[in-house]
């Protein structure tokens, strides 16, 4: 697989920011957390595409995806209370929180990224892998079940066409059931 392709790690790390940033917010929002403006968002959304771009440059193992999705959970739940929606009493909108259940909210999201990812990398391996392999057998045996058709070479008419005659076309034209007579 060659994960090297700009495009294609554009669009894996893209899918992979949007669903990893709305999931940390739900479960900090959850977990007792405010809710936070759209640019916020926007901004978590853009920091953790280009941390998954610079990683997806190669597969990585789970080992090294779990502090990356930690660092990036830390990064979002300091970005969550910098950027939180705040009512005009100047409290925050989503209610208590306790830190034990923010780390919890956070560390969740980070094993489930880390996971992900790691399944995700082999799953699309596993797959391009397949559909090679299978395109390869498809045309295997396309190759192996041509026929080829020998082309018969017909002697071009010289002289004028025969003519024919109006009974000649309705004979042609008349079908009859059963086997002919004799």
């Amino acid at each position: 697989m060659d994960s090297g392709r700009p495009m294609f790690r554009a669009l894996r790390a893209g899918v992979f920011a949007v669903v990893c940033v709305l999931t940390s917010l739900g479960m900090h929002v959850l977990a007792g957390g405010a809710g936070v403006r759209p640019v916020t968002l926007a901004g978590a959304a853009a920091a953790t595409g280009v941390g998954a771009f610079l990683l997806a440059r190669r597969r990585r193992g789970f080992a090294a995806l779990l502090p990356a999705a930690f660092a990036a959970q830390y990064g979002m739940h300091r970005l969550f209370g910098a950027g939180a929606v705040v009512d005009t009493d100047g409290h925050h909108s989503g209610g208590l929180s306790t830190a034990l259940g923010m780390v919890l909210a956070h560390a969740l999201v980070a094993t489930l990224s880390a996971w992900w990812l790691e399944r995700g990398e082999n799953a699309l391996a596993t797959l391009i892998r397949l559909l090679a392999c299978s395109l390869l057998d498809l045309l295997r045996l396309l190759a192996a079940t041509l026929v080829v058709i020998p082309v018969r070479s017909v002697a071009p008419i010289t002289g004028p066409a025969p003519a024919i005659t109006g009974s000649q076309i309705f004979t042609w034209t008349l079908c009859r059931r059963g086997p002919p007579r004799h």
